[in-house]
């Protein structure tokens, strides 16, 4: 079959989205592994599936495809993409739009500049609900905030709606994100795999992050690893509750107004090019 197509990215981190409001989309893993592909299909990080949704309330809904062919639950770049593709194909005029992804409700916001607002919903801090196994490790206490030693490093562990496993590094730029990467996100800890964030921070308002995220690897700017490591910076005392987190994408917003309120993710999302692909 053809299949129309539009390739976007937010902060690099980039998608292919497809439209399936007015017929339906079911993607094969091997067809996913075909838009994904960045020599024989399109090429990116992650797919999207764009659906209208049946709960009263809620606007749309979407499906995110990991370029491995797996089915993921949450992506905060793939969701302001997700908002920008909306109304560039004219399917509403909302500026604050909710969906919902496979484990998620989200609210998302159209800035006057451009830039889409997601509120990303509360962390979860819970172990057995990240998943993470920490059966016979004894964790370091930081802050009143755990650090778990894995792989020779101490992480911080909790989910956005996904898991992430955050580090603290001197400089990111050196950062042994290719090797420790696979480590962290395939240790058998993670039932689901875990996304390794590498947390540098420059002052208590500025950080920077490289992430190796499960099914994808390493990518220009992830979301909700941005998200996680403020996250897990405010619990150990390194970051405030507002931090421009710099990707080597570009740059994204991260608010976390109190210990009880949503994480808020402000950044841009742009339309790279339309196509179709036989699948």
């Amino acid at each position: 079959m053809r299949q129309r197509f539009t390739k976007m990215h937010g902060a690099g981190n980039d998608f292919v989205v497809l439209d399936a409001t007015r017929a339906p989309v079911d993607l094969t893993p091997e067809q996913a592994r075909r838009l994904g592909d960045r020599h024989f299909g399109v090429g990116a990080d992650q797919i999207l599936v764009v659906e209208r949704s049946a709960t009263p309330g809620v606007d749309f809904r979407y499906r995110i495809y990991n370029n491995s062919g797996d089915e993921v639950e949450h992506c905060g770049n793939g969701a302001r993409c997700f908002v920008r593709y909306v109304h560039d194909k004219g399917l509403t005029d909302k500026t604050t739009i909710r969906v919902e992804t496979v484990n998620n409700l989200l609210e998302l916001r159209l800035q006057p500049d451009g830039r889409v607002t997601v509120d990303m919903n509360r962390p979860v801090f819970e172990l057995e609900r990240v998943p993470f196994d920490s059966e016979g490790l004894a964790a370091r206490r930081e802050n009143g905030f755990d650090l778990w030693s894995l792989a020779g490093v101490e992480l911080a562990v909790l989910s956005m709606g996904n898991p992430h496993a955050v580090q603290r590094v001197a400089d990111v730029d050196r950062a042994p994100v290719e090797t420790l990467g696979p480590l962290i996100s395939h240790h058998p800890r993670f039932a689901r795999e875990v996304n390794a964030g590498f947390l540098q921070v420059l002052s208590p308002e500025s950080a920077r992050l490289r992430v190796f995220e499960r099914g994808a690897g390493e990518t220009l700017a992830c979301g909700t690893g941005a998200c996680a490591a403020v996250v897990a910076g405010i619990r150990l005392g390194w970051l405030g509750r507002k931090v421009e987190v710099q990707t080597r994408g570009g740059n994204l917003l991260i608010e976390w107004p109190a210990d009880d309120a949503s994480v808020l993710m402000t950044g841009p999302a742009a339309t790279v090019f339309e196509g179709e692909i036989e699948l």
